[in-house]
Formats: C-alpha cells, structure tokens, sequence
C-alpha cells in the first residue's frame, strides 16, 4: 500500500487502524479458520445466535427439490483507534442455487432494523407524509 499511499497526513490514530489493517489476515475458508482459536469462537457465536433466535429447524427434504448450501463469512470489526474489537463469522445460504418455483415457492425477505422504523416514522411526522 505504501506505493500508493501517503501516510503523511493520516493522526496517530489513524496510522495504527491503517497498519493494523496490513498485519490482520480475514480467513477464507472454514477449514482454514477452524485452525484458529477466535474463528472458532465467533462461528460458535453465530451458531448460538441462531439457535437463540429460532433462525432455523430441520425439516425433511420433499421429493424432487435440491438443497441451498451455505457459507461462512469472515471479517474483522475495529475500533476507531484500529485495535481488533471482535471476528465475526456469518453463516449465510446460497441463495442463489435454487430455482424459485421448482427448489422452493418462498423468498428470503430483510428485516427491518428497529432504528430504521424510528428513522421513518420520524420522516414520515416530520414532513407530514401520510402513513
């Protein structure tokens, strides 16, 4: 990065979340991050996340449909000052492997965040739209 970058002008604080960014190393594979001890701990986290909040169940496979694999997915959270807050592991599905009508007859809907709501029911009094 050093070709291309100037840390000339970044605070104290900065170079260290900058310098720190260089020497952390994002797993890329489960098998890869089942070798460290934090990688460990944070897919346990989400496993438990999804257990507590009754993400998933097992269920029979019906006749004739294919399953949707899944994934980890790696990343690092930082403080402002660029210390290491917490690895967090995602398990995500593979979405896109199945067929919408022949795999399965539901889709994956977002939900919404409680601050987004707040966000616009506050817009929506502020600027006197209709609900």
């Amino acid at each position: 990065m050093t070709l291309f970058l100037s840390y000339n002008r970044l605070s104290p604080s900065h170079k260290a979340f900058v310098s720190n960014l260089n020497t952390t190393s994002i797993s890329k594979t489960v098998f890869e991050a089942l070798t460290h001890e934090k990688w460990r701990q944070a897919m346990n986290e989400e496993m438990e996340a999804l257990r507590k909040n009754d993400t998933w169940g097992l269920v029979r496979l019906p006749i004739g449909k294919k399953v949707v694999g899944c994934k980890w997915v790696y990343t690092i959270k930082y403080h402002s000052d660029g210390s290491i807050e917490r690895y967090k592991a995602r398990l995500v599905a593979k979405e896109y492997t199945k067929n919408y009508g022949v795999d399965s007859l539901e889709t994956f809907a977002p939900v919404a965040k409680m601050n987004t709501i707040r966000v616009l029911l506050s817009l929506t009094i502020n600027s006197d739209w209709d609900l």
